[in-house]
C-alpha cells in the first residue's frame, strides 16, 4: 500500500525587507503556514523549514530535509527573494523540488490598493503579492545549475493548483512505496514470450525494489503444512468475498483454498509486497497441482495489497503495483480484441484479478482448460467498474532503458465475454484503432495494469520524481 511520504516545505523571502515593512514577514509565514496545513491535509508528513531568507538559513533548511529524509521539496515563493537563498537548500538536499508560484489572491483589489495612499505601505503590500517576480530567477538559475524542478502556479486556494499539489504528494508516496517493496519471484517466464523477459537488475535500478527469488519446493512444503482447519477458514473467506459458483466442486475449492493458505505464507514469510509467477510442472507433479489451483489466491492477495501477475511478468507486476499504491486498482490485463462497431476494445486476462475495481461480485468458477497452460481449475469471471479507467505498462526499450507508457479512457457497458476471465469494454478519446496502433508502437509487452479513475496526471508525476519519460497516449 501507499505510504505516507515525508515532504519538506520552506519559503523564501527577503532578510532586507523585515525592518522596512512592518508585519510583512509574518504575513508571509502565515501562507506557509496555511501551506503546510493544506499538505498535511494531502497526507503527507510535512517536515517544515519555516522562513528561508539567508544563505546560512538555506543550508539549514537542507540540512534538516537530509536529517529528516524528506521524498521531495516544497519551495513556496513568498515574495522576492534571491536564488542565492534557495540553490544551497535543493543541491544539498538532493530530492525532487516543486516550486510553489501561489499568490494570495485571483486579482488585486486595485482601488482598494491605490487608496491607500502612503507609498511606503503599498509597497509593503504590492511585496505580499509579488510572488511572480522570483519565479522566472528561480528557474534560470536551477537550468543553469542543471537541477530539475517543477513548477505550480495559482493562488493559496486555488483548486487546479492544490489538485497538482496532492497528484505530486501522491507521486512521493507511490515513489517511496515501491523503493520499499519486495518482489517475488516464483517459478519462470512463459517460454518463447520474449516481450516479457525483464532486465531486474534494471527495475531494481529505477524503483529501488528488492526482487526475492523464490522456489516452489517452498511452496509445494508450506502447502503441506496447510491444515484442515486452515482449509475451513479459507472456504469461509472464498464464500464472502467471491460469488461462488455452484459448478465449483469441493475437490477444487479445496484445492485452491489449500493453495492460497500456502501463498499467504508465501508471502508472510518473505515480506513480500508484489509477486510474478509461472509454472507448468510434469502432469500429476505436486508443482502442477499448485499452478493450477493458484487463480483464487492470487486474485485473494491482489485485492488485499499484493498484486500477484502472472506468466511471470515482472514488469506488469511493477505496473500493477504502481496503481495500487495509487488506490486505483490494477488488474492483470491484456488487448482481447477490438468492436468496430461500438469502438471499443475488450482488455482482460483469465487472472489474478484486482477484485476491489470489480463491477458487482467477483465470480469463481471451474476452467476445463487453461488455454495455453497445463491443468484445469477455478479461475475468476470479473469486469471492471464502469467509469474512468486508466492504463499503465512498464516498458523496457531496445537499450534497456525503462518508462512507463499510460492512456486514459473509459470502462463502459456493453457485452464481454464469460469465459472465466476478467474482461472489460474500454472507449478511448482517440477511438480504438489509434489507440492499439499508438500503443503497441511504443513498444510495451502485451500486458497490461488497469485502474479506476484517471490518473494519468499522477502517473507522469511519478515518471518525474523516477527520473523516466512517461509516454501518455491519451
Amino acid at each position: 500500500m501507499a505510504q505516507v511520504p515525508r515532504v519538506g516545505l520552506f519559503a523564501i523571502g527577503l532578510d532586507t525587507y523585515w525592518p522596512q515593512f512592518a508585519g510583512l514577514k509574518e504575513r508571509l509565514d502565515g501562507y506557509r503556514a496555511s501551506i503546510s496545513y493544506r499538505l498535511d491535509e494531502c497526507g503527507a508528513a510535512v517536515v517544515d523549514a519555516g522562513m528561508v531568507d539567508t544563505v546560512e538559513r538555506a543550508r539549514a533548511a537542507a540540512d534538516l530535509f537530509k536529517r529528516e529524509d524528506a521524498e521531495i521539496i516544497f519551495l513556496h515563493v513568498s515574495t522576492y527573494a534571491l536564488s542565492s537563498t534557495v540553490l544551497p537548500v535543493v543541491q544539498k538536499a538532493g530530492v525532487p523540488t516543486i516550486v510553489l508560484n501561489l499568490q494570495p489572491v485571483r486579482r488585486l483589489d486595485y482601488d482598494a490598493f491605490n487608496a491607500i495612499g502612503d507609498r511606503g505601505t503599498m509597497t509593503g503590500e504590492w511585496l505580499a503579492h509579488c510572488q511572480a517576480c522570483a519565479a522566472p530567477e528561480i528557474a534560470c538559475v536551477f537550468n543553469r545549475a542543471g537541477i530539475p524542478y517543477h513548477l505550480v502556479t495559482g493562488t493559496l486556494d486555488d483548486p487546479e493548483a492544490w489538485a497538482e499539489i496532492k497528484d505530486w504528494v501522491a507521486a512521493a508516496s507511490v515513489r517511496s512505496a515501491m523503493r520499499d517493496n519486495r518482489v517475488g519471484v516464483l517459478g519462470h517466464y512463459y517460454g518463447g514470450m520474449l516481450d516479457v523477459y525483464s532486465d531486474m537488475t534494471q527495475q531494481a535500478a529505477v524503483f529501488g525494489c528488492h526482487f526475492d527469488l523464490l522456489e516452489m519446493c517452498e511452496l509445494n512444503r508450506l502447502r503441506e503444512e496447510v491444515t484442515h482447519d486452515d482449509v475451513i477458514a479459507k472456504l469461509e473467506q472464498f464464500r464472502k468475498e467471491f460469488d461462488v459458483s455452484p459448478e465449483c466442486t469441493q475437490y477444487e475449492l479445496e484445492r485452491a483454498a489449500r493453495t492460497s493458505c500456502a501463498l499467504d505464507r508465501l508471502v508472510e514469510t518473505h515480506d513480500l509486497g508484489a509477486m510474478a509467477y509461472y509454472y507448468e510442472g510434469q502432469p500429476g507433479n505436486a508443482y502442477e497441482d499448485i499452478v493450477t489451483s493458484v487463480i483464487a489466491g492470487n486474485s485473494l492477495l491482489t485485492a488485499h495489497g499484493v498484486p500477484v501477475a502472472g506468466e511471470c511478468e515482472i514488469k506488469n507486476v511493477q505496473a500493477m503495483k504502481i496503481m495500487d499504491c495509487f488506490g486505483v486498482g490494477g488488474s492483470f490485463s491484456e488487448l482481447y480484441l477490438m468492436d468496430f462497431d461500438d469502438d471499443v476494445v475488450l482488455l482482460g486476462h483469465d487472472g489474478p484479478g484486482h477484485m476491489a475495481i470489480a463491477d458487482g461480485p467477483v465470480k469463481l468458477v471451474p476452467l476445463p482448460v487453461y488455454h495455453g497452460k497445463p491443468g484445469q481449475g477455478l479461475s475468476i469471471e470479473m469486469r471492471v467498474k464502469h467509469g474512468p479507467a486508466t492504463l499503465l505498462s512498464v516498458v523496457q526499450d531496445g537499450h534497456g532503458r525503462l518508462s512507463l507508457l499510460t492512456a486514459e479512457c473509459e470502462s463502459v457497458p456493453g457485452p464481454i465475454m464469460h469465459i472465466g476471465n476478467t474482461n472489460s469494454r474500454y472507449r478511448f478519446p482517440i477511438g480504438a484503432r489509434e489507440f492499439v496502433n499508438r500503443w503497441s508502437q511504443a513498444g510495451p509487452a502485451h500486458h497490461c495494469a488497469i485502474g479506476i479513475g484517471h490518473v494519468a496526471s499522477r502517473i507522469e508525476k511519478l515518471g518525474a520524481l523516477l527520473g523516466v519519460e512517461v509516454n501518455r497516449i491519451c
